[in-house]
């Protein structure tokens, strides 16, 4: 496996300069005209153009996936065909969490037939973290990369790899960790304790390695 590694240095500080710009719009900024289907996808592309072109071979906003999130009621349904705020302010949401857990745990995060001002509460809260969220992300990245962006050239080729695994390892942790914590909603405290204090009586820990046996 080969990279140029002054690609691999432009396309990091792209994509840094690309989250300390990236906005989403705010309450008051979504149109509440009604748009119809396709309108809606033209807006969303806009929206939402965080996945890079390169990557698109199917486009992540069709008619069939705001389909089904109605269908799955996710979200509200539109009112005679059209779309108004509420419903571009769910799909904002919606296609931003897809990329990090299943469409169950975000039918557990979103206010689902909540009335329009607590969508609204919600979704500022909402944008105002993916904003700070993006911005502590760039530090981290950042601090992992720092041999990459500084000095690409001395860059050894296993740390572009090692960087690589390292961002997939982080991402797969948070979602397994954010997928237990959807779990407990609604659960009943004692029953999860309970069941976790048989599962350790049963052995399950972490794995250890063996202690080497000492030579004679």
């Amino acid at each position: 496996m080969s990279y140029d590694k002054e690609l691999v240095a432009h396309k990091l500080r792209r994509w840094e300069n690309y989250l300390i710009n990236y906005k989403l719009p705010a309450w008051k900024e979504l149109p509440d005209i009604g748009l119809y289907m396709d309108q809606v996808i033209a807006l969303l592309g806009q929206y939402l153009d965080f996945i890079p072109v390169e990557d698109q071979k199917n486009k992540p906003v069709t008619p069939t996936t705001i389909n089904n999130y109605v269908r799955l009621k996710v979200m509200p349904a539109p009112e005679k065909r059209k779309y108004y705020r509420i419903h571009i302010a769910y799909l904002i949401m919606i296609f931003t969490l897809k990329q990090g857990t299943s469409i169950n745990g975000i039918q557990q995060l979103l206010p689902v037939n909540a009335p329009e001002d607590e969508v609204k509460a919600f979704y500022t809260n909402y944008i105002q973290r993916l904003q700070e969220i993006s911005l502590f992300y760039i530090e981290q990245t950042r601090a992992a990369a720092q041999d990459l962006l500084d000095r690409p050239k001395e860059a050894k080729e296993e740390a572009i790899e090692h960087f690589i695994i390292q961002s997939i390892l982080m991402s797969g942790f948070s979602r397994i960790l954010a997928d237990k914590l959807l779990r407990l909603r609604d659960a009943d405290t004692q029953q999860v304790l309970e069941q976790e204090a048989i599962s350790d009586a049963r052995g399950y820990h972490p794995t250890i390695a063996p202690d080497k046996k000492k030579e004679d």
